[in-house]
């Protein structure tokens, strides 16, 4: 493929900067730059880009449909940008960037038929709704658990807070019960005497 590279400078770059960019240069790779992914994709067209570099008008686009065990199909369109709408089957695209004759890159498209994105559609709707239902339970969980326990450390610091008011009521209590004990003992000793 076809691409731009910039070219760093480590050393000498002005500042404080550690690092600068000197030059962007071009630079080529394997002419086969496999699947690409449309600029745009809608549930009626697709739009998908050739391999190029500005300005793209130096460049020849080929687009060819590809027919499994034929030979392609070479399409009018020699633009860098073809748009496709969809059909009732999948059909796979290619795009060739030439430059003096030679193919320097070559990137595929599959564009599928409006009942497969239909499908996919309706797969990762309710997908979502499933994970919106797993997610509302967590929630409802979590929340639960939450409340759950700040009621429990709640409870435990009112009784840590009034156990000095329940240990003095019972203290004045076993108080009082050690005075009602003495005062009915006098009383018994009084009736025998």
């Amino acid at each position: 493929g076809i691409g731009i590279r910039e070219v760093l400078l480590t050393s000498g770059c002005p500042g404080t900067e550690a690092k600068c960019i000197v030059r962007v240069e071009e630079c080529r790779g394997p002419v086969d730059c496999g699947w690409g992914i449309p600029i745009s994709e809608g549930l009626a067209c697709v739009k998908m880009p050739c391999i190029y570099i500005p300005p793209e008008n130096r460049f020849k686009y080929v687009w060819k449909m590809l027919i499994p065990n034929k030979t392609a199909h070479i399409l009018p369109n020699d633009s860098a940008i073809m748009e496709v709408c969809r059909d009732t089957h999948s059909i796979t695209f290619q795009c060739e960037t030439q430059e003096n004759g030679n193919i320097i890159a070559s990137v595929k498209y599959t564009v599928y038929a409006t009942t497969e994105t239909e499908t996919k559609k309706s797969r990762i709707e309710t997908g979502q709704s499933r994970r919106k239902t797993t997610d509302a339970i967590l929630v409802f969980v979590l929340l639960t658990g939450v409340i759950v326990t700040v009621g429990v450390i709640f409870a435990m610091i009112l009784m840590i807070l009034h156990w000095a008011v329940v240990k003095s009521i019972w203290e004045s209590k076993s108080g009082q019960d050690n005075q009602d004990k003495k005062l009915a003992n006098k009383s018994s000793l009084r009736n025998m005497e």
